[in-house]
């Protein structure tokens, strides 16, 4: 009266750290009216024991409607409902040998460990009614009494969950369970038997990009100058740093906070800001420092040995629909460049915004469902080698900037094939393998009987 090999394993990986995680009880006997009502009330028959441990039959009619209620479809037939049966009793069976085991290797879950799980829980549970006084009735009609004692209900089953995790968790760091060999036939039957559940597989692109900005005009580099200059010369009268920086800075990162830029170690900043963040005393004012993003007055409020915390205005040089019209027309003849076989490591060094930290290379394969849509609609009807270029929005200091985009690959989305998950069905099945053999070795070594006289059961009945 065992589960197999495969879904004995399966079972119980749905509560092992093998990418999941354990499973909150899913609204247990859910407080629907339908369960609740449809709950029989058998005199309660073991149906297992396991080791000085027993499944009552009334257990396993609990599971039963969990499932249920969780989604996982009940057989109504008589013959697969008692095979159904006999696969949540072995299922129960697995959970209270981990059970057992755990007290071996000393594995304990406190209760503060789950409380915020059991927290949500609740509150979510809660939410499906109007008011207390209906919350508190169908608690009652599933006989858990108070919102109380459902609470402790639900702190015990979580914390079933969370023992049988960190038992499987600490068995396989500790070498305990050994991933079992797959051969390419088993690998071959499991894919077959679930590739009607499996999702189907996204379209794909990869891409390298050149990103063009807009640069200022000298015009207006001067003026963002003679800006920053004026405002140290506040400064120097007396103006309030934090004030003229919430008024006047550039830097929308900082600007709420009064130019704030927190604790900083070397390096992090570029090169020009980074030298006079590290040579001011602290409380002292800088001279108007350029870089790549504008003109900045830094001050340093404090400073330890490896780093400092320092505050700053940047006024940035306005970008106007000429500067804009000039970036088109540098994107375009780098595709150009590009699509006559320039190399476009060349094009990146001359041309690329880096300053921004903008990526130039997204050689692994992207969802297109999921680019933005400038990206969406610049890669459309494209192929690869295909070279693009389209404009993507910047921020209030750069409004505009332009794309330059050379197709690496794409792959159109459908049905998944044995390739595409080969190697990921081999590990799971090689984790369920080494699960299994684990099962194995606790039944040899416990003392389990399953009752089959107490598996004779009805199904339930359908939800209207």
């Amino acid at each position: 009266m065992r589960l197999s090999a495969r879904s004995a394993a399966s079972a119980l990986l749905v509560l092992a750290p093998f990418g999941l995680h354990a499973q909150a009880p899913a609204a247990p006997l859910a407080l629907q009216k339908s369960d609740a009502q449809a709950r029989p009330l058998p005199l309660d028959r073991i149906v297992a024991v396991v080791g000085d441990v027993v499944i009552t039959q009334s257990g396993l009619q609990e599971r039963i409607i969990q499932k249920r209620q969780s989604g996982i479809t009940v057989p109504t037939d008589s013959a697969a409902f008692r095979t159904f049966v006999k696969a949540i009793v072995n299922e129960l069976v697995d959970e209270e040998l981990l059970l057992q085991k755990a007290k071996d290797v000393k594995i304990e879950v406190p209760d503060a460990d789950v409380t915020s799980t059991v927290d949500k829980q609740f509150k979510d549970i809660r939410k499906r009614f109007s008011s207390d006084a209906e919350f508190r009735s169908e608690l009652g009609k599933a006989g858990y009494g108070t919102p109380e004692e459902y609470r402790r209900f639900l702190t015990d089953e979580i914390k079933r969950n969370e023992t049988i995790t960190r038992t499987i968790r600490k068995l396989r760091e500790e070498g305990k369970i050994a991933q079992a060999n797959i051969t390419d036939a088993e690998v071959a039957e499991s894919f077959e038997r679930n590739k009607a559940t499996l999702p189907r597989r996204e379209s794909t692109v990869a891409w390298k990009q050149i990103i063009v900005a807009p640069h200022p005009s000298p015009k207006s580099r001067e003026a963002a100058r003679a800006r920053a200059e004026s405002l140290l010369v506040e400064l120097n009268n007396g103006a309030e740093f934090e004030k003229l920086a919430k008024r006047e800075s550039a830097d929308p990162g900082t600007k709420d906070n009064g130019g704030d830029l927190g604790w900083n170690r070397r390096g992090k900043m570029v090169p020009e800001f980074d030298r006079w963040m590290f040579s001011l005393p602290p409380g002292q004012l800088s001279p108007v420092v350029e870089t790549a993003f504008g003109y900045h007055i830094i001050r340093v409020d404090r400073a330890s040995p490896s780093e400092v915390k320092a505050r700053h205005i940047l006024i940035s040089p306005k970008i106007d629909s000429l500067d804009v019209a000039a970036a088109q027309r540098e994107a375009d003849s780098v595709a150009l460049a590009l699509r006559a076989g320039a190399p476009f490591d060349s094009l990146a060094k001359a041309h690329h915004d880096f300053k921004s930290g903008e990526e130039t290379s997204l050689l692994t394969p992207y969802p297109r469902a999921q680019l933005p849509t400038p990206y969406q609609q610049g890669f459309g009807g494209k192929a690869p080698r295909d070279v693009v270029v389209f404009p993507i929005p910047g921020n209030a200091n750069v409004p505009t900037k332009f794309v330059v985009a050379q197709i690496v690959a794409m792959e159109e989305g459908g049905e998944l094939t044995l390739a595409d998950v080969k190697e990921k069905f081999r590990a799971r099945l090689a984790e369920e393998g080494g699960v299994h053999r684990l099962m194995e070795s606790l039944r040899k070594g416990t003392y389990v009987s399953i009752r089959d006289d107490a598996l004779v059961m009805a199904p339930p009945p359908t939800t209207p």
